[in-house]
C-alpha cells in the first residue's frame, strides 16, 4: 500500500481544545499537498478554513464532542451551523447516557434526525467502542445502519481506549452495506494505519499520519 492510498483514507485531524489557527493552517496546507481526505477540525473553525481555503479541502467537524451528552436540539443546532459554514462532514457523538438507559430510540431518533439535515453531505456515528458491551456494539451497528448514517465511527479519541482491530471486524459483521467504517483513536505507526485500512476502514482519524508517512517532507514544508 503506497503513501498515497493510505493518505486518501485519512480525516487529518486537530481537535485539541487549544487549537491555535496556526495549527489549523499547517493541517490544511498538509491536508491539501499530501491529498488526505478531510480536515476534521473544532466547530469554530469551519467558518475561516471556508473562507481562506475555499473548496481547497474537505472540511469534516464534530458535534455533540467528545462526551455525547448535549440535548438533541444542541446537536441539530451545532449541525446546522456547522453546514451552513462550509463543513461537507460531521462526526457526531451519540447520548452515551441513554444507550446504557436503553432509550434506543431516542438514540436513533437523534442520529435520523442529524442526517436529515446533512442530506447528502456525510454524516458519521461515533459510538465511543471503549465504553460499551459487545451486545451494544452490535445494536449500535444497526441503529446506525437503520438511521441512514453514512459512518459508523469507533472513538473519539478523548475516551480511554481507542480503535481495535477487533472492533472493526464486529462492525464489519453487522453494518449494513451502505455504512462504511472510521476508525480513530491509537492508530499511529504504518503497521497499524495498513492493518485498519486493509481489515475494511474506510477512513483514519489522525493527527499524525501525514507527519509519519510524509516525514522530511512535512518538516520541509
Amino acid at each position: 500500500m503506497t503513501n498515497e492510498e493510505i493518505l486518501s483514507h485519512i480525516d487529518h485531524t486537530l481537535l485539541k481544545a487549544a487549537s491555535s489557527w496556526v495549527e489549523i493552517e499547517k493541517l490544511c496546507g498538509e491536508a491539501i499537498r499530501f491529498k488526505t481526505a478531510s480536515v476534521c477540525v473544532p466547530p469554530s473553525y469551519v467558518k475561516p478554513i471556508h473562507n481562506v481555503y475555499k473548496g481547497e479541502l474537505v472540511i469534516c467537524t464534530v458535534i455533540g464532542f467528545p462526551l455525547g451528552y448535549s440535548v438533541s436540539a444542541a446537536k441539530l443546532r451545532e449541525a446546522e451551523a456547522a453546514l451552513a459554514e462550509g463543513a461537507l462532514e460531521l462526526d457526531m457523538v451519540i447520548n452515551l447516557g441513554d444507550m446504557k438507559n436503553g432509550a434506543f430510540e431516542r438514540v436513533s431518533d437523534e442520529i435520523s434526525a442529524l442526517k436529515k439535515i446533512a442530506g447528502k453531505r456525510i454524516l458519521k456515528v461515533i459510538i465511543e467502542t471503549c465504553y460499551l458491551t459487545r451486545e451494544e456494539k452490535i445494536r449500535l451497528c444497526g441503529m446506525v445502519t437503520d438511521s441512514g448514517a453514512d459512518y459508523i465511527k469507533t472513538s473519539t479519541g478523548f475516551g480511554t481506549a481507542g480503535a481495535t482491530l477487533e472492533d472493526v471486524l464486529l462492525f464489519k459483521e453487522h453494518i449494513g452495506p451502505d455504512v462504511k467504517i472510521k476508525a480513530a483513536g491509537g492508530v499511529k505507526t504504518r503497521e497499524d494505519l495498513e492493518k485498519f485500512i486493509s481489515s475494511g476502514c474506510d477512513r483514519i482519524g489522525t493527527s499524525s499520519a501525514v507527519a509519519l508517512l510524509a516525514g522530511d517532507e512535512v518538516k520541509g514544508y
